[in-house]
């Protein structure tokens, strides 16, 4: 079998899985510089855009298309040539579609598709900067966003009027929700064919008024957060992806209201995401690994059903890691207890065990 992956920076992440399955593996990559471009069989330097990855498919005959992108802007443009290639040929693309993307990367129609759908969702509403202080009819504090954007990028938490004046001097719109006290909960969910599988919730801590960036925080899981269900979250996970009719990964971000006892929804990526190591950890299931074997034709819920594993895990932020070697692969929990990941200066340490109390110690001994 020979897979197209797009993308190398995440690459390394599955090299083991691709090699032990004896997949044939080509990489285009538009940066000559970029990391991991030594490690598949084929490798082709391109343009920008989608164009050149779609052509190569072609002309290689591969079998599939996996994309590796863990950003926000290229994703349209891969759903586009997604339903190009699948409709002019029989090579598929494991990624989302132009519906599935359109909805998601713009929060004010993933709000709108939650009303839709009947998923809660804060309260919110669009303002402009040359009317908000008339129009704005939200109690303080509220959370300020930009329809697109990641990574808490152009967020503002505003306490007082004040707060928006200032915001409004960098933006002329913004959707305005109402803030959340209570719990950060992520969770993914695998798609592909129309079957969808939530996999394990991830507590990602409480919900401040400073905005910390997600990579500055400590995660867990499972997640155990006193009067949330677990089985709620993977519901209305199921429920969002089922709606979204679309393939590959999708990372969903809830807010749970301990005053109010409710869980509400957030936003949704389609594409690899920050929260993948903490899953595996936990459950065993690694989803770049699934989007291979979506690719293979192996995919099914049963498999996944077959591999799930319970484990205790946490992610802390550490900047540079000095501690022991990992063995090969290193980005696997194949052979670890613990991968470091991220870039040089931000890396991350995700860890796990059998227990509460075996991964206290682990902690302690690394850390």
């Amino acid at each position: 079998m020979k897979i197209l992956f797009i993308g190398s920076r995440l690459y390394d992440d599955i090299d083991y899985y691709v090699r032990e399955n004896g997949i044939e593996s080509i990489i285009t990559e538009s940066n000559e510089d970029a990391i991991n471009l030594d490690l598949p069989d084929q490798v082709f330097i391109v343009p920008r855009g989608m164009d050149s990855p779609k052509q190569i498919a072609i002309s290689q005959n591969v079998d599939a298309v996996v994309p590796l992108i863990g950003i926000d802007p290229p994703l349209i443009e891969v759903a586009k040539m997604k339903e190009e290639l699948e409709a002019e040929t029989d090579i598929p693309v494991i990624a989302a579609n132009v519906r599935a993307v359109r909805l998601t990367s713009d929060k004010i129609k993933t709000k709108e598709f939650y009303n839709e759908i009947g998923v809660p969702t804060p309260q919110y509403q669009i303002l402009a900067k040359d009317d908000f202080e008339s129009k704005l009819k939200m109690e303080f504090p509220v959370v300020l966003k930009q329809g697109q954007g990641q990574g808490g990028k152009d967020i503002k938490v505003a306490e007082s009027l004040d707060d928006v004046k200032e915001y409004f001097e960098e933006f002329d719109h913004a959707l305005c929700e109402k803030f959340i006290e209570g719990s950060e909960i992520s969770i993914e969910v695998l798609g592909y064919n129309g079957e969808y599988v939530p996999l394990s919730p991830i507590y990602k801590g409480e919900t401040t008024l400073e905005g910390i960036h997600p990579l500055n925080k400590i995660k867990t899981a499972p997640c155990l957060v006193e009067g949330l269900d677990n089985n709620l979250v993977q519901r209305t996970a199921y429920k969002v992806a089922k709606n979204l009719g679309s393939d590959g990964i999708f990372e969903m971000d809830f807010m749970f209201s301990k005053d109010e006892q409710q869980l509400y929804a957030i936003e949704v990526n389609t594409r690899p995401n920050g929260t993948r190591y903490l899953t595996t950890a936990t459950c065993g299931v690694n989803s770049l690994c699934e989007l291979v074997n979506m690719a293979a034709g192996k995919f099914s819920i049963k498999d996944i059903q077959d591999k799930l594993e319970y484990y205790y895990a946490t992610e802390i932020p550490i900047g540079h890691y000095k501690g022991p070697d990992l063995n090969d692969p290193l980005k696997s929990f194949k052979n670890n207890d613990w991968v470091v990941h991220g870039p040089e200066g931000y890396q991350r340490i995700t860890i796990r065990a059998d227990s509460k109390e075996q991964l206290d110690r682990y902690v302690e001994d690394l850390i």
